[in-house]
């Protein structure tokens, strides 16, 4: 059976065990989108409790992939690390936040197209989450809230003090729209500058909890209109609890 290699990176979205000592594992990858792996050997007494590790959520990697038009699913001939990472897997916040963006994207991004700018946008925003001291309780909403830039869907006009938004149009407006799917004022402004905002300087949007859990509320009010599958993220519950 001959097999092509190709070099990638990728950054895991979901592990699903496989057999004995076998697993699945989905990442969204720079040179094919949402590819799955069949890893082998990651459960047996034989000491590769390393490559175990590297398949955490949101975890990147780089690695030498494997393809044939006989297999269903790629294999691994070589994989390492491709951020090393300080406090992401150490500090019970990010790696909470984590598995949040890791559960997003693997109910969301479905295609096995190559996307180089949503993949750019996820790999930093692991590079940014793990660099990050200040505004950490933030994250989730600044990822959530700049990944509808790259699903189609982010707003379709500039912002104005004091206006609602109305999530049936995508935009921006001065008077409360008579439908009830809508962001208030205060959600609104918020979505402005999480938009805005350079990810390094979070921490100067200043939110507390109640304003943090209902934007997070209205924000997958806004998801759920436009991806149905929002709905699905299990994790949300989690977040909420610790934000």
């Amino acid at each position: 059976m001959s097999m092509k290699s190709y070099k990638a990176r990728g950054i895991v979205l979901h592990t699903l065990k496989y057999g004995d000592s076998g697993m699945v594992v989905y990442l969204l990858t720079d040179s094919g989108g949402r590819q799955s792996y069949m890893v082998q050997g990651v459960r047996s007494a034989r000491g590769h409790g390393s490559k175990l590790a590297l398949f955490q959520p949101m975890f990147a990697v780089e690695f030498e992939g494997l393809e044939s038009s006989r297999m269903q699913m790629h294999r691994f001939r070589e994989v390492r690390s491709g951020i090393v990472l300080q406090s992401l897997p150490f500090d019970v916040r990010k790696s909470t936040i984590a598995l949040f963006m890791a559960e997003v994207l693997y109910r969301l991004v479905k295609e096995c197209e190559p996307n180089q700018r949503l993949f750019d946008f996820v790999w930093g925003s692991v590079a940014a989450l793990d660099a990050l001291d200040e505004g950490v309780a933030n994250f989730h909403l600044w990822f959530l809230t700049n990944l509808s830039r790259f699903l189609g869907f982010s707003p379709g006009n500039a912002y104005l003090p004091g206006a609602w938004f109305d999530i049936r149009e995508g935009s921006f407006t001065p008077l409360r729209p008579p439908h009830g799917e809508v962001l208030s004022a205060d959600d609104a402004r918020i979505l402005h500058d999480l938009l805005e905002c350079d990810v390094r300087y979070i921490a100067e949007i200043g939110l507390n909890r109640r304003q943090r859990v209902a934007y997070l509320d209205a924000l997958l009010v806004y998801y759920g209109y436009h991806l149905d599958a929002i709905h699905a993220v299990q994790s949300v519950r989690i977040l909420q609890e610790v934000f």
